[in-house]
């Protein structure tokens, strides 16, 4: 299969593509495929045709957050625990895959922006770039991920589209996917946890509950200030004797205030390849 990599037509914005990339490579992974580079490469320069991009910028995560793992030892052990109970066959085809999937990021490098730190995660470095876009005159971004999280960088100029459900969030959008506003939605998620990446919530709170806390005092911090809160109800009396937790998850999953803590000493690199 031949391609090439300025296929794409000629750009009409200041708008750039940022690719989660294994998030987007495991769409390969879930139909069993090991022979995926060239399709790979041909959905990116579709997706930066469609949105009219006249960049593309491919995020990788290289092993695990070491930030996160600092403040929380047990983040993400539910996978590493899921992994471990693989068979040989499915062990052998995950490592063929991951094969195909550095092969790709090889592939793309050539001719796109690859930021990629060892023990910094796609997310933070994600959250960087849509922190920092003025400073490297990146105009609008159009966010590749089926993953929510990244929904926590949506704002003005930032938009998230999933391949896997095929729909957009925008800012303008927002209220047809969540029952709270964008700017709550880190406040949201310190509160029910994320039980993805095994970082846990408060015992009790779930979606409802959490909303309805955020409705009555406004932000996670303001919730944190009202405690203790006199109530009967054990989900109030778990969030009474853990309000450590509140704080603990801000730092685990607000991407944009944290960023440069996960990136640490490679932001440098990263500046330098996003010049």
């Amino acid at each position: 299969m031949s391609f090439n990599f300025n296929d794409l037509i000629e750009p009409d914005e200041n708008k750039t593509l940022v690719v989660d990339a294994l998030n987007l490579a495991f769409r390969w992974k879930h139909q069993g495929r090991t022979d995926f580079r060239h399709e790979y490469v041909a959905t990116v320069q579709s997706l930066a045709r469609s949105y009219k991009c006249d960049r593309i910028i491919i995020t990788a995560d290289k092993g695990s957050s070491e930030y996160r793992k600092q403040i929380l030892p047990s983040y993400k052990q539910n996978r590493k625990d899921k992994f471990a109970q693989q068979s040989e066959a499915e062990e052998e085809a995950f490592k063929m895959f991951i094969q195909e999937y550095e092969n790709t990021l090889e592939l793309l490098e050539k001719q796109y922006t690859l930021l990629r730190v060892k023990g910094v995660e796609a997310d933070d470095i994600a959250a960087y770039v849509v922190k920092h876009r003025e400073k490297f005159d990146i105009g609008d971004i159009v966010l590749v991920s089926s993953d929510k999280d990244w929904d926590l960088l949506i704002q003005e100029g930032v938009m998230r589209f999933s391949y896997v459900t095929r729909k957009e969030v925008t800012i303008d959008n927002w209220s047809d996917h969540y029952n709270i506003p964008q700017e709550k939605y880190a406040c949201y998620k310190c509160l029910i946890g994320d039980k993805g990446d095994n970082i846990p919530g408060i015992s009790g709170i779930g979606p409802k509950r959490a909303e309805g806390l955020l409705e009555q005092y406004g932000s996670a911090y303001d919730i944190y200030d009202s405690l203790p809160i006199d109530s009967k109800y054990k989900h109030i009396q778990e969030l009474n004797s853990n309000p450590e937790v509140i704080l603990k998850n801000y730092e685990l999953m607000d991407l944009l205030t944290h960023c440069e803590e996960a990136i640490g000493n490679g932001i440098p690199e990263i500046e330098r390849r996003l010049q």
